[in-house]
């Protein structure tokens, strides 16, 4: 009975994880390559066919405020299953729609239902895992987006190389629906009943959870810095002579996430989320600081260890500690309020830091973002002070 209540590895923590993997596969699969898509075939500028990105996160961002309540009113896997069949929808539409004012429609109504599955997915993954192993399940959970990072663009990239974006977006319309069927299978029936009532007001607790706010506020900071990874990364290590090497960033950065994450979930369930978070914050720092100076791939390859360890024990420990902060009802809100943040932050990450890509260089980005992050460490820091160190560990 003990084992059953401090297992992880359920049938459905693994439907749920395998399920994740299908939404960020196409995710990233498609951040990677219809930039190229949009160049390539439909003839569009690079500013343009970075619209594709910024109309997915736009709609994201506006609708995962509210998504929190909708799950509470409509039931976690009722919205889940539902979001999924538009998510499949969406990405089989690829394969027809061509005119560009089109195709970013379709990416702007695809974020919402994107916004909607990530959210739902993450708080049953939270109701799922037990109490005394949040740290190490949600750690594990994460590591579906981790393998995410790196099959993603890899199989997009090898299949528009070997083969067509036709076929591209009918194996990622196949994946979605094998994540459909998975999600089918998870089991709620013994999980919280939600609080609402079933009525669609809003107000401020019915979009954002206020005991989570100020961890995703801090987290906001963090996926601002990481934006100059994420949206920028390919384009420095084509300036640095590097592109040969770039796609092996993204494994090693994916590695040191999935090889460190089973040791950082255990040490924030047994010492506590600051064990985890402040050596994470210095070594994502210290990683950009070497993509600043970067000039061969030794120190390349080494910045993506030390980014993808910080990155990973950072953003995962935040996500825990904003669930953490409310009672398990809420779990749906504390999700959403922790992406929105998060999500915000990327947004506003790539516009700033192209501004300043464009008038001090790339060397400069990635110190900067090295800046914030010793920022969010004093932050946290003082937030650290401020608090029992019971409170920081509370489930």
């Amino acid at each position: 009975m003990q084992q059953e209540q401090t297992q992880i590895w359920t049938k459905r923590f693994i439907s749920l994880f395998l399920t994740n993997i299908s939404v960020f596969f196409v995710f990233y699969g498609l951040v990677t390559t219809l930039p190229l898509y949009a160049i390539g075939e439909l003839h569009q500028t690079d500013r343009e066919a970075g619209l594709l990105l910024s109309s997915f996160l736009l709609s994201a961002i506006i609708v995962r405020p509210f998504s929190g309540k909708l799950l509470d009113v409509f039931g976690k896997k009722k919205l889940l299953l539902l979001s999924l069949v538009g998510y499949f929808i969406c990405t089989v539409l690829y394969v027809v729609i061509h005119p560009f004012g089109l195709l970013l429609g379709l990416r702007f109504i695809q974020g919402i239902f994107f916004s909607i599955i990530t959210t739902a997915a993450g708080s049953l993954a939270a109701e799922i895992i037990p109490a005394k192993r949040k740290g190490a399940g949600l750690g594990y959970f994460t590591m579906s987006t981790n393998l995410a990072v790196v099959i993603g663009p890899f199989i997009g990239l090898l299949l528009i190389q070997y083969s067509s974006f036709h076929v591209l977006f009918i194996v990622m319309s196949i994946c979605i629906l094998a994540g459909g069927f998975c999600a089918l299978t998870v089991n709620t029936d013994d999980l919280p009943k939600p609080a609402s009532k079933g009525t669609l007001t809003f107000k401020f607790n019915d979009l954002f959870e206020r005991k989570a706010l100020p961890i995703a506020a801090i987290a906001s900071l963090v996926s601002f810095a990481y934006a100059s990874v994420l949206s920028f990364l390919s384009i420095y290590a084509q300036q640095k002579g590097l592109m040969a090497i770039a796609s092996l960033f993204y494994a090693v950065f994916a590695a040191a996430m999935l090889i460190t994450r089973p040791y950082t979930g255990r040490l924030y369930d047994t010492r506590g989320a600051h064990y985890v978070i402040l050596p994470g914050l210095i070594a994502f720092a210290i990683g950009l600081v070497m993509l600043a100076f970067v000039e061969g791939a030794v120190l390349f390859l080494g910045a993506a260890v030390f980014v993808g360890f910080g990155y990973g024990a950072v953003t995962t420990s935040f996500q825990a500690l904003a669930i953490q902060s409310t009672a398990i009802q809420r779990s749906g809100y504390a999700t959403a309020t922790y992406f929105t943040m998060f999500d915000l932050g990327i947004a506003l990450g790539s516009y700033i830091l192209g501004m300043v890509a464009v008038q001090a260089g790339y060397a400069s980005v990635y110190l900067s973002s090295a800046g914030l992050l010793v920022v969010v460490f004093m932050i946290y820091l003082l937030r650290l002070a401020k608090m029992k160190p019971k409170k920081v560990v509370n489930i």
